[in-house]
């Protein structure tokens, strides 16, 4: 169970299959190696529909971070705008990155749909941005996270999107670049 700030309480329920992945990758690798895997993650709502509210984003958020927790992940920072959402996360080496994506994206998906604070949402984007990051960054993509709605007075999420995934020297696809079928 979450608290969102406006005081009402938000809560993430894992699939039975999920809880069951979890308990198993959890028992299997109680002795494991020192791993750590850092995430910025950035998910894009359904063609960049405005679609989070700021009045509710700390709900969205909020059940968000139940997801997170349920897969033995760390959330460091989250934030964004009425079309994306960046995330920075910390996951158990065991869980791939696209399969928490996916897990992430169809839960709060129909969260969000059965939640009338967010009427204007229809589903995130195929897309997403997932890079790894050193530790020794953590405080930098922070602080970039709390800066989303004073750096995008000045930058688009299409420039900023462009930006990240090239910074990371990720070839774009021009074709298929931010279109969502």
């Amino acid at each position: 169970m979450a608290q969102c700030r406006d005081g009402s309480m938000t809560e993430y329920r894992a699939s039975r299959q999920g809880r069951d992945t979890i308990k198993a990758h959890n028992k299997r690798y109680q002795s494991m190696s020192y791993v750590s895997t850092l995430y910025h993650i950035v998910l894009r709502t359904h063609r960049s529909e405005l679609a989070i509210a700021e009045e509710h984003e700390n709900e969205l958020y909020a059940y968000m971070n139940g997801i997170i927790n349920s897969y033995n992940g760390k959330l460091y920072r989250i934030g964004g705008m009425p079309d994306h959402v960046h995330l920075l996360v910390s996951l158990p080496a065991t869980l791939a990155l696209a399969s928490f994506v996916k897990e992430l994206k169809v839960s709060s998906s129909k969260w969000m749909k059965a939640n009338p604070h967010f009427p204007k949402f229809t589903g995130w984007s195929q897309e997403y941005a997932g890079f790894t990051y050193s530790i020794h960054d953590r405080d930098k993509i922070i602080n970039y996270i709390k800066g989303q709605k004073e750096h995008h007075k000045k930058m688009t999420l299409a420039e900023e999107y462009r930006r990240f995934i090239e910074a990371n020297e990720v070839a774009i696809d021009n074709r298929f670049f931010m279109k969502d079928a």
